[in-house]
Protein backbone atom coordinates (compact mmCIF):
# COMPACT_ATOMS: atom_id res chain seq x y z
CA UNK A 1 0.00 0.00 0.00
CA UNK A 2 2.81 2.42 0.84
CA UNK A 3 4.34 1.81 -2.58
CA UNK A 4 1.04 2.71 -4.25
CA UNK A 5 0.79 5.91 -2.25
CA UNK A 6 4.39 6.85 -3.02
CA UNK A 7 3.84 6.32 -6.73
CA UNK A 8 0.67 8.40 -6.53
CA UNK A 9 2.51 11.27 -4.86
CA UNK A 10 5.38 11.10 -7.34
CA UNK A 11 3.02 11.28 -10.32
CA UNK A 12 1.07 14.08 -8.69
CA UNK A 13 4.30 15.97 -8.03
CA UNK A 14 5.45 15.67 -11.65
CA UNK A 15 2.10 16.68 -13.09
CA UNK A 16 1.58 19.68 -10.84
CA UNK A 17 5.09 21.09 -10.46
CA UNK A 18 4.83 24.79 -11.15
CA UNK A 19 6.53 26.56 -14.03
CA UNK A 20 8.81 28.29 -11.53
CA UNK A 21 10.13 24.90 -10.40
CA UNK A 22 8.87 25.47 -6.86
CA UNK A 23 8.11 22.26 -4.98
CA UNK A 24 4.62 21.29 -4.00
CA UNK A 25 5.79 18.77 -1.37
CA UNK A 26 5.91 19.93 2.25
CA UNK A 27 7.52 17.37 4.53
CA UNK A 28 7.02 17.97 8.24
CA UNK A 29 10.65 16.91 8.82
CA UNK A 30 11.80 19.96 6.87
CA UNK A 31 9.97 22.17 9.36
CA UNK A 32 11.64 20.81 12.47
CA UNK A 33 9.64 17.68 13.29
CA UNK A 34 11.66 15.00 15.10
CA UNK A 35 9.34 12.00 14.93
CA UNK A 36 10.71 10.14 17.95
CA UNK A 37 7.35 9.85 19.73
CA UNK A 38 8.63 11.95 22.65
CA UNK A 39 9.37 15.40 21.24
CA UNK A 40 6.42 17.74 20.77
CA UNK A 41 6.13 18.15 16.99
CA UNK A 42 3.03 20.35 17.08
CA UNK A 43 4.81 23.55 16.01
CA UNK A 44 6.52 21.80 13.10
CA UNK A 45 3.21 20.41 11.85
CA UNK A 46 1.59 23.84 12.10
CA UNK A 47 4.39 25.44 10.09
CA UNK A 48 4.32 22.73 7.45
CA UNK A 49 0.54 23.06 7.17
CA UNK A 50 0.75 26.83 6.79
CA UNK A 51 3.15 26.44 3.87
CA UNK A 52 0.96 23.76 2.31
CA UNK A 53 -2.23 25.75 2.70
CA UNK A 54 -0.66 28.96 1.36
CA UNK A 55 1.09 27.26 -1.56
CA UNK A 56 0.13 28.61 -5.01
CA UNK A 57 0.71 25.18 -6.59
CA UNK A 58 -2.28 23.30 -7.91
CA UNK A 59 -1.97 20.22 -5.64
CA UNK A 60 0.18 20.98 -2.58
CA UNK A 61 1.00 17.89 -0.51
CA UNK A 62 1.73 17.72 3.20
CA UNK A 63 3.98 14.70 3.80
CA UNK A 64 3.98 12.80 7.10
CA UNK A 65 6.78 10.30 6.46
CA UNK A 66 6.82 6.60 7.31
CA UNK A 67 8.84 5.00 10.11
CA UNK A 68 8.28 8.00 12.36
CA UNK A 69 6.07 8.63 15.40
CA UNK A 70 4.96 12.21 15.86
CA UNK A 71 3.76 13.44 19.25
CA UNK A 72 1.17 16.18 18.82
CA UNK A 73 -0.66 18.33 21.31
CA UNK A 74 -4.01 19.80 20.15
CA UNK A 75 -3.53 21.22 16.64
CA UNK A 76 -6.02 22.87 14.27
CA UNK A 77 -5.24 22.90 10.55
CA UNK A 78 -7.23 25.87 9.31
CA UNK A 79 -8.29 27.06 5.89
CA UNK A 80 -9.36 28.32 3.50
CA UNK A 81 -6.32 27.42 1.42
CA UNK A 82 -5.14 28.89 -1.87
CA UNK A 83 -5.49 25.60 -3.73
CA UNK A 84 -8.82 23.86 -4.16
CA UNK A 85 -7.04 20.48 -3.88
CA UNK A 86 -4.98 19.81 -0.74
CA UNK A 87 -3.36 16.41 -0.14
CA UNK A 88 -1.96 14.88 3.04
CA UNK A 89 0.18 11.77 2.62
CA UNK A 90 -0.01 10.14 6.02
CA UNK A 91 2.54 7.34 6.10
CA UNK A 92 3.85 7.97 9.61
CA UNK A 93 2.09 7.62 12.96
CA UNK A 94 0.66 10.31 15.23
CA UNK A 95 0.23 9.90 18.99
CA UNK A 96 -1.44 12.04 21.64
CA UNK A 97 0.28 13.07 24.87
CA UNK A 98 0.17 10.41 27.56
CA UNK A 99 -0.83 12.90 30.24
CA UNK A 100 -3.87 15.14 30.67
CA UNK A 101 -1.62 17.97 31.81
CA UNK A 102 -0.59 18.43 28.17
CA UNK A 103 -4.10 19.81 27.52
CA UNK A 104 -3.67 22.65 30.00
CA UNK A 105 -4.56 25.88 28.22
CA UNK A 106 -6.33 24.07 25.36
CA UNK A 107 -10.02 23.40 24.77
CA UNK A 108 -10.92 19.82 25.62
CA UNK A 109 -13.25 19.35 22.64
CA UNK A 110 -10.72 18.47 19.95
CA UNK A 111 -7.25 17.01 19.50
CA UNK A 112 -6.63 17.15 15.73
CA UNK A 113 -8.95 19.28 13.62
CA UNK A 114 -9.28 20.44 10.02
CA UNK A 115 -11.53 23.47 9.56
CA UNK A 116 -12.69 25.26 6.42
CA UNK A 117 -10.46 23.21 4.11
CA UNK A 118 -12.16 22.34 0.82
CA UNK A 119 -10.81 19.67 -1.52
CA UNK A 120 -8.89 17.92 1.26
CA UNK A 121 -7.62 14.38 0.62
CA UNK A 122 -5.86 12.41 3.37
CA UNK A 123 -4.44 9.04 2.29
CA UNK A 124 -1.96 6.62 3.80
CA UNK A 125 -1.59 3.69 6.12
CA UNK A 126 -0.43 5.71 9.11
CA UNK A 127 -2.05 5.48 12.54
CA UNK A 128 -3.64 8.13 14.75
CA UNK A 129 -3.41 6.93 18.36
CA UNK A 130 -5.40 8.94 20.91
CA UNK A 131 -3.97 7.12 23.95
CA UNK A 132 -7.45 7.39 25.37
CA UNK A 133 -7.05 5.20 28.45
CA UNK A 134 -6.08 8.20 30.59
CA UNK A 135 -9.49 9.70 29.79
CA UNK A 136 -11.56 6.53 30.01
CA UNK A 137 -10.69 5.78 33.64
CA UNK A 138 -12.78 8.69 34.94
CA UNK A 139 -15.71 7.68 32.72
CA UNK A 140 -15.71 4.08 33.84
CA UNK A 141 -17.44 4.89 37.11
CA UNK A 142 -20.49 6.96 37.94
CA UNK A 143 -18.42 9.32 40.06
CA UNK A 144 -16.05 11.77 38.44
CA UNK A 145 -13.17 12.81 40.76
CA UNK A 146 -13.16 16.41 41.96
CA UNK A 147 -11.59 18.58 39.30
CA UNK A 148 -11.75 15.76 36.78
CA UNK A 149 -13.71 15.23 33.62
CA UNK A 150 -14.65 12.24 31.54
CA UNK A 151 -15.42 14.27 28.43
CA UNK A 152 -12.24 13.73 26.47
CA UNK A 153 -11.39 15.34 23.14
CA UNK A 154 -12.55 14.05 19.78
CA UNK A 155 -9.45 12.61 18.14
CA UNK A 156 -10.02 13.85 14.57
CA UNK A 157 -12.56 16.53 13.63
CA UNK A 158 -13.55 17.87 10.21
CA UNK A 159 -15.53 21.13 10.22
CA UNK A 160 -16.78 22.77 7.05
CA UNK A 161 -14.57 20.63 4.82
CA UNK A 162 -16.34 20.08 1.49
CA UNK A 163 -15.04 17.55 -1.03
CA UNK A 164 -13.30 15.60 1.76
CA UNK A 165 -11.58 12.22 1.22
CA UNK A 166 -10.06 10.04 3.96
CA UNK A 167 -8.64 6.71 2.85
CA UNK A 168 -6.56 3.89 4.29
CA UNK A 169 -5.71 5.34 7.71
CA UNK A 170 -5.89 3.63 11.09
CA UNK A 171 -7.47 5.19 14.18
CA UNK A 172 -7.05 3.63 17.61
CA UNK A 173 -7.91 4.33 21.24
CA UNK A 174 -9.44 7.76 20.86
CA UNK A 175 -10.00 9.91 23.92
CA UNK A 176 -13.68 10.15 22.95
CA UNK A 177 -15.03 9.98 19.37
CA UNK A 178 -12.47 8.78 16.84
CA UNK A 179 -13.72 10.89 13.92
CA UNK A 180 -16.36 13.63 13.77
CA UNK A 181 -17.80 15.35 10.70
CA UNK A 182 -19.62 18.68 11.15
CA UNK A 183 -21.12 20.87 8.43
CA UNK A 184 -19.39 19.02 5.60
CA UNK A 185 -20.61 18.17 2.09
CA UNK A 186 -19.42 15.57 -0.40
CA UNK A 187 -17.39 13.34 1.91
CA UNK A 188 -15.90 9.91 1.13
CA UNK A 189 -14.27 7.73 3.80
CA UNK A 190 -12.96 4.33 2.74
CA UNK A 191 -10.72 1.47 3.84
CA UNK A 192 -10.43 2.78 7.38
CA UNK A 193 -9.56 0.72 10.44
CA UNK A 194 -10.97 2.13 13.69
CA UNK A 195 -10.57 0.28 16.98
CA UNK A 196 -10.77 0.65 20.74
CA UNK A 197 -11.65 -1.78 23.55
CA UNK A 198 -15.36 -2.54 23.85
CA UNK A 199 -15.21 -1.26 27.44
CA UNK A 200 -13.93 2.18 26.40
CA UNK A 201 -16.69 4.78 26.97
CA UNK A 202 -17.97 7.16 24.28
CA UNK A 203 -15.41 6.06 21.71
CA UNK A 204 -17.69 6.31 18.68
CA UNK A 205 -16.07 5.35 15.41
CA UNK A 206 -17.51 8.04 13.13
CA UNK A 207 -20.02 10.74 14.11
CA UNK A 208 -21.86 12.65 11.40
CA UNK A 209 -23.72 15.89 12.12
CA UNK A 210 -25.23 18.60 9.89
CA UNK A 211 -23.57 17.04 6.84
CA UNK A 212 -24.77 15.78 3.46
CA UNK A 213 -23.63 13.49 0.67
CA UNK A 214 -21.45 11.38 2.93
CA UNK A 215 -20.16 7.95 1.88
CA UNK A 216 -18.46 5.53 4.28
CA UNK A 217 -17.17 2.45 2.53
CA UNK A 218 -15.37 -0.85 3.14
CA UNK A 219 -14.06 -0.24 6.64
CA UNK A 220 -13.63 -2.01 9.97
CA UNK A 221 -14.97 -0.26 13.06
CA UNK A 222 -14.82 -1.88 16.49
CA UNK A 223 -15.10 0.42 19.52
CA UNK A 224 -16.85 0.94 22.85
CA UNK A 225 -19.77 2.91 21.43
CA UNK A 226 -21.55 3.49 18.12
CA UNK A 227 -19.60 2.31 15.10
CA UNK A 228 -21.30 5.12 13.18
CA UNK A 229 -23.75 7.67 14.58
CA UNK A 230 -25.82 9.98 12.37
CA UNK A 231 -27.07 13.12 14.10
CA UNK A 232 -29.38 16.00 13.29
CA UNK A 233 -29.08 17.97 10.07
CA UNK A 234 -27.65 15.05 8.10
CA UNK A 235 -28.97 13.77 4.78
CA UNK A 236 -27.97 11.50 1.90
CA UNK A 237 -25.71 9.28 3.98
CA UNK A 238 -24.54 6.07 2.28
CA UNK A 239 -22.82 3.40 4.39
CA UNK A 240 -21.62 0.25 2.63
CA UNK A 241 -19.35 -2.66 3.46
CA UNK A 242 -18.78 -1.96 7.17
CA UNK A 243 -17.62 -4.65 9.58
CA UNK A 244 -18.93 -3.36 12.91
CA UNK A 245 -18.07 -4.84 16.28
CA UNK A 246 -17.56 -4.60 19.11
CA UNK A 247 -19.64 -1.51 19.70
CA UNK A 248 -23.20 -0.25 19.75
CA UNK A 249 -23.94 -0.75 16.07
CA UNK A 250 -24.95 1.89 13.53
CA UNK A 251 -27.34 4.49 14.93
CA UNK A 252 -29.53 7.26 13.64
CA UNK A 253 -29.61 9.66 16.57
CA UNK A 254 -29.99 10.31 19.25
CA UNK A 255 -32.46 13.00 18.20
CA UNK A 256 -34.63 15.40 20.16
CA UNK A 257 -32.50 15.75 23.28
CA UNK A 258 -32.19 19.53 23.24
CA UNK A 259 -35.62 20.68 22.13
CA UNK A 260 -34.58 21.91 18.68
CA UNK A 261 -35.87 20.81 15.30
CA UNK A 262 -33.82 17.67 14.60
CA UNK A 263 -33.95 16.11 11.14
CA UNK A 264 -32.29 13.16 9.41
CA UNK A 265 -33.24 11.75 6.01
CA UNK A 266 -32.04 9.62 3.11
CA UNK A 267 -29.81 7.23 5.06
CA UNK A 268 -28.83 4.00 3.30
CA UNK A 269 -26.95 1.24 5.14
CA UNK A 270 -26.06 -1.76 2.96
CA UNK A 271 -23.89 -4.89 2.99
CA UNK A 272 -22.74 -4.55 6.59
CA UNK A 273 -21.88 -7.17 9.22
CA UNK A 274 -22.43 -6.70 12.96
CA UNK A 275 -20.35 -8.99 15.14
CA UNK A 276 -21.26 -9.18 18.85
CA UNK A 277 -22.55 -5.61 18.99
CA UNK A 278 -24.75 -4.25 21.79
CA UNK A 279 -27.31 -3.13 19.22
CA UNK A 280 -27.43 -3.58 15.48
CA UNK A 281 -29.27 -1.03 13.34
CA UNK A 282 -30.89 1.51 15.62
CA UNK A 283 -32.95 4.68 15.52
CA UNK A 284 -33.00 6.45 18.88
CA UNK A 285 -34.93 9.56 19.90
CA UNK A 286 -35.82 11.34 23.10
CA UNK A 287 -39.38 12.15 24.06
CA UNK A 288 -40.21 15.82 23.70
CA UNK A 289 -38.23 16.34 20.50
CA UNK A 290 -39.41 18.03 17.33
CA UNK A 291 -38.47 16.98 13.80
CA UNK A 292 -38.21 13.79 11.81
CA UNK A 293 -36.15 10.77 10.77
CA UNK A 294 -37.31 9.47 7.39
CA UNK A 295 -36.36 7.65 4.21
CA UNK A 296 -33.99 5.24 5.93
CA UNK A 297 -32.93 1.88 4.43
CA UNK A 298 -31.13 -1.04 6.08
CA UNK A 299 -30.41 -3.68 3.44
CA UNK A 300 -28.38 -6.88 3.21
CA UNK A 301 -27.34 -6.85 6.85
CA UNK A 302 -25.86 -9.81 8.74
CA UNK A 303 -25.87 -10.11 12.54
CA UNK A 304 -23.52 -12.41 14.43
CA UNK A 305 -24.49 -12.71 18.10
CA UNK A 306 -25.86 -9.16 18.28
CA UNK A 307 -27.69 -8.25 21.49
CA UNK A 308 -30.52 -6.16 19.97
CA UNK A 309 -30.37 -6.50 16.19
CA UNK A 310 -33.22 -4.23 15.04
CA UNK A 311 -34.45 -1.45 17.29
CA UNK A 312 -36.43 1.77 17.11
CA UNK A 313 -36.25 3.38 20.54
CA UNK A 314 -38.34 6.53 20.89
CA UNK A 315 -37.99 6.43 24.65
CA UNK A 316 -34.22 6.84 24.68
CA UNK A 317 -33.05 8.19 28.04
CA UNK A 318 -29.78 6.61 29.17
CA UNK A 319 -29.29 8.76 32.27
CA UNK A 320 -32.71 8.19 33.85
CA UNK A 321 -34.97 10.96 35.24
CA UNK A 322 -37.02 10.91 32.04
CA UNK A 323 -40.27 12.80 31.53
CA UNK A 324 -43.37 11.68 29.67
CA UNK A 325 -43.57 14.35 26.95
CA UNK A 326 -46.40 14.96 24.48
CA UNK A 327 -44.25 15.71 21.42
CA UNK A 328 -41.83 13.44 19.61
CA UNK A 329 -39.66 12.94 16.56
CA UNK A 330 -41.69 11.65 13.60
CA UNK A 331 -40.23 8.42 12.18
CA UNK A 332 -41.41 7.32 8.74
CA UNK A 333 -40.40 5.45 5.60
CA UNK A 334 -37.96 3.02 7.23
CA UNK A 335 -37.17 -0.22 5.36
CA UNK A 336 -35.41 -3.38 6.56
CA UNK A 337 -34.63 -5.70 3.64
CA UNK A 338 -32.74 -8.98 3.31
CA UNK A 339 -31.52 -9.14 6.90
CA UNK A 340 -30.32 -12.33 8.58
CA UNK A 341 -28.40 -13.46 11.61
CA UNK A 342 -28.35 -14.41 15.28
CA UNK A 343 -29.11 -12.61 18.50
CA UNK A 344 -28.03 -13.24 22.09
CA UNK A 345 -31.41 -11.92 23.27
CA UNK A 346 -34.81 -13.33 22.37
CA UNK A 347 -36.31 -9.91 21.51
CA UNK A 348 -34.68 -9.59 18.11
CA UNK A 349 -36.95 -6.89 16.65
CA UNK A 350 -38.03 -4.01 18.92
CA UNK A 351 -40.11 -1.20 17.45
CA UNK A 352 -40.92 1.09 20.38
CA UNK A 353 -42.52 4.11 18.75
CA UNK A 354 -43.69 7.31 20.39
CA UNK A 355 -47.22 7.00 21.75
CA UNK A 356 -48.14 10.45 20.43
CA UNK A 357 -46.77 10.42 16.88
CA UNK A 358 -46.14 6.74 16.14
CA UNK A 359 -43.99 5.36 13.30
CA UNK A 360 -45.42 5.13 9.77
CA UNK A 361 -44.53 3.14 6.68
CA UNK A 362 -42.20 0.73 8.44
CA UNK A 363 -41.34 -2.03 5.97
CA UNK A 364 -39.79 -5.42 6.78
CA UNK A 365 -39.03 -7.70 3.85
CA UNK A 366 -37.12 -10.98 4.04
CA UNK A 367 -35.90 -10.52 7.60
CA UNK A 368 -34.89 -13.69 9.46
CA UNK A 369 -33.19 -13.50 12.86
CA UNK A 370 -32.87 -16.39 15.32
CA UNK A 371 -31.60 -16.84 18.86
CA UNK A 372 -28.09 -18.08 19.48
CA UNK A 373 -29.55 -20.54 21.98
CA UNK A 374 -30.59 -23.74 20.16
CA UNK A 375 -34.32 -24.26 20.38
CA UNK A 376 -35.03 -20.90 22.00
CA UNK A 377 -37.77 -18.94 20.26
CA UNK A 378 -37.03 -15.42 19.07
CA UNK A 379 -39.80 -12.86 19.15
CA UNK A 380 -40.58 -9.28 18.19
CA UNK A 381 -42.14 -6.30 19.95
CA UNK A 382 -44.04 -3.48 18.33
CA UNK A 383 -45.73 -0.44 19.84
CA UNK A 384 -47.51 2.13 17.67
CA UNK A 385 -45.57 1.06 14.56
CA UNK A 386 -47.46 0.98 11.28
CA UNK A 387 -46.45 -0.54 7.95
CA UNK A 388 -45.90 -3.93 6.36
CA UNK A 389 -44.10 -7.12 7.29
CA UNK A 390 -43.58 -9.87 4.70
CA UNK A 391 -41.35 -12.96 4.65
CA UNK A 392 -40.15 -12.05 8.14
CA UNK A 393 -39.39 -14.27 11.16
CA UNK A 394 -40.31 -13.59 13.85
CA UNK A 395 -43.49 -11.95 12.57
CA UNK A 396 -44.05 -8.41 13.82
CA UNK A 397 -47.57 -8.17 15.13
CA UNK A 398 -49.37 -4.95 14.26
CA UNK A 399 -47.72 -4.62 10.86
CA UNK A 400 -49.74 -5.72 7.84
CA UNK A 401 -48.56 -8.91 6.09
Amino acid sequence: MELIFSVFITILYVLTRGASGATNLFNVMDYGAVGDGKTDDSAAFSKAWKSTCNSPSRNPILVIPASKIFLLKPVTFSGPCKSTSIHVLMSGNIVAPDSKSAWKGYHLDMWLAFTNVNGLTIIGSGTINGRGAIWWSECSSYRVPEGGTCKGPTALTFYRCNGLVLKGTKHINSQRNHIAIFNCKDVTFSNLHISAPKTSPNTDGIDIASSSNVRILNSFIGTGDDCIAISSGSSHINITGIACGPGHGISVGSLGAHGGNDTVEEVHVRNCTFNETMTGVRIKTWQGGVGYARKILFEKIKFIRADNPIIIDQYYCPGGHCKNETSGIKISDVSYRYITGTSTTDKVINLSCDQNVGCTNIQLYYVHIISTVPGKKAYSFSFDAHGNCTHTKPVVKGLQP
